[in-house]
């Protein structure tokens, strides 16, 4: 696969009203199911309670950046760590994934998707924000489409600060007569204050709960899931007080039922069957369908809902040998081949009962002539198992089958958050041993005792291939010396450069070493 090469202005282009909003279709209300159809004038939207909706579903949609399109968040930030590598066809197969995989990521070939993407999402949820006010609806739902559009933008912002640090501040639509190429970069910590007290302001106004058989509500934020993103936030932002005390009242009693209906799943493996969406244990998902019939023609516009990751991790030219007798080799969809296991972290899982569901051993099929595959590039023989496609999931519906997977992603789960309070507590205490002991109790692993080494090692083994590690290894501290062998340089790398056509002509400055 190839990335393509466009050429885009974030600030100085998708910003701007009446261009910056995707228009929706409404005809099924369902978060997961709503269209991107094309652009609009916003002057003349944002009239009623369903055109708001309508707006605020096209500012859920830039979840997807987790894992849809080629340029996801799961690939790209897994083949930086050290428990993957990037790897697909050869290594050429997408320059950006490969460039940060070895630590010669440059401005030019880091995808601009990145920046771009979630400033399109920010500039939404502005829109919202300067609109809804207007509308015509009741003042209960008013305020919680508020709230939700904060939450949102401050989610985008938290993403754009972790990559690159050195980003703008808009908090108003940016119009036509604006000076919007000079735009300066803001101080991180005035970015931070921002999103976090926005956060704040937001969650009186958010339901406790929602229903998940209601298609209208299912993927929503609530009081949970905003507090959630807001201890994640904090944790990053180094105040861990504030942090755990968020957390806590996410977490509940470990292993428990919490108030906002969060409880660990009893079978960890079943976090990652296809249509098992929206778990107790799920605090925020991005939702993937096929009901989007995605073709190659609009694949990575937006227009496209399916889960990337799930073709991209796939193995490349896979198949059973039905020669041999009662084979027991799961029938594999053929994917790409990216994020294959390094030989670390298979060998750090040994004897952890989550394995199997986290690795697919493909070299051990293939040494007993049970499967066939094509080595990509860097191959290890074992593939990340939580994504990998399956023929029974593969759609039934009009559009390219590698395009349109079903599964979820989840963004934020019960067991991330335990850990992540268990961290901003310090690694001590009794309330962190409890919540280290109700991870691994789930999976019928005896306590540790609880430090930070056993908290960095318990998300390593519990959230392996999810997307998380790079970034747990850069907030510790722990990037260098992990990751050096493969070109990591401290006070460099633990941010990304800014895409350079992001640059020209514009007040922003490039990142440091780029």
């Amino acid at each position: 696969m190839k990335n393509k090469n466009l050429i885009y202005k974030s600030i100085s282009i998708l910003m701007l009203t009446g261009i910056s909003f995707g228009a929706v279709s409404c005809n099924d209300s369902n978060l997961e199911d709503v269209k991107n159809t094309g652009t609009f004038d916003s002057n003349n939207y944002f009239k009623n309670e369903e055109q708001s909706f309508a707006g605020l579903v096209a500012t859920y949609d830039m979840m997807r950046k987790y894992s849809g399109g080629f340029e996801n968040m799961v690939t790209f930030f897994n083949g930086a760590s050290d428990d993957f590598y990037s790897g697909g066809g050869n290594s050429s197969d997408g320059a950006g994934i490969q460039g940060f995989s070895n630590y010669t990521l440059n401005p030019v070939i880091m995808p601009a998707s990145y920046w771009r993407d979630y400033y399109q999402g920010i500039a939404n949820a502005n829109l919202l924000l300067d609109r809804i006010p207007n509308a015509n609806m009741n003042d209960q739902t008013r305020k919680r489409f508020i709230a939700e559009a904060k939450v949102l933008r401050s989610l985008y912002y938290f993403e754009l600060l972790r990559m690159f640090k050195n980003i703008p501040l808009i908090t108003k639509p940016v119009l036509a007569t604006d000076d919007y190429y000079n735009i300066p970069q803001e101080d991180p910590a005035k970015v931070y204050a921002q999103i976090e007290n926005d956060i704040l302001s937001a969650i009186g106004d958010l339901p406790m709960t929602i229903s998940t058989t209601n298609m209208n509500e299912v993927g929503r934020i609530t009081q949970g899931s905003a507090r959630a993103i807001l201890g994640k936030i904090y944790l990053y932002d180094k105040k861990n007080t504030e942090a755990a005390a968020q957390f806590e009242q996410v977490n509940g009693t470990p292993g428990q039922t919490s108030q906002y209906g969060y409880k660990l799943v009893s079978n960890f493996s079943s976090l990652w069957v296809i249509d098992n969406k929206f778990t107790t244990e799920s605090i925020l998902e991005a939702m993937h369908t096929n009901k989007g019939n995605g073709i190659w023609d609009n694949w990575g516009s937006g227009k496209d809902e399916g889960n990337a990751v799930n073709q991209m991790v796939g193995i490349i030219s896979y198949g059973t040998n039905n020669n041999i007798p009662n084979n027991d080799a799961p029938s594999i969809h053929s994917g790409w081949g990216f994020n294959p296991v390094t030989d670390d972290l298979f060998n750090f899982m040994q004897g952890d009962p989550r394995l199997d569901a986290t690795i697919f051993n493909a070299k051990s099929l293939k040494q007993q002539n049970k499967i066939s595959y094509s080595p990509g590039f860097r191959d290890t023989g074992y593939f990340l198992n939580k994504y990998l496609p399956r023929k029974v999931d593969e759609s039934t519906q009009p559009g390219n089958t590698e395009l349109n997977f079903r599964q979820n992603y989840i963004a934020i789960r019960l067991a991330d958050t335990y850990l992540m309070e268990a961290e901003a507590l310090g690694g001590a205490g009794g309330r962190a041993q409890a919540l280290l002991d109700a991870v691994r109790a789930r999976v019928g692993l005896t306590p540790v005792p609880v430090s930070i080494q056993a908290i960095k090692d318990e998300r390593r083994r519990e959230l392996a291939g999810e997307g998380h590690r790079w970034f747990d290894l850069v907030r510790w501290g722990d990037a260098p010396a992990k990751l050096g062998t493969r070109g990591f340089k401290a006070g460099k790398n633990e941010i990304l450069p800014i895409p350079f056509n992001e640059l020209i002509n514009t007040a922003l400055k490039q990142n440091p070493f780029y």
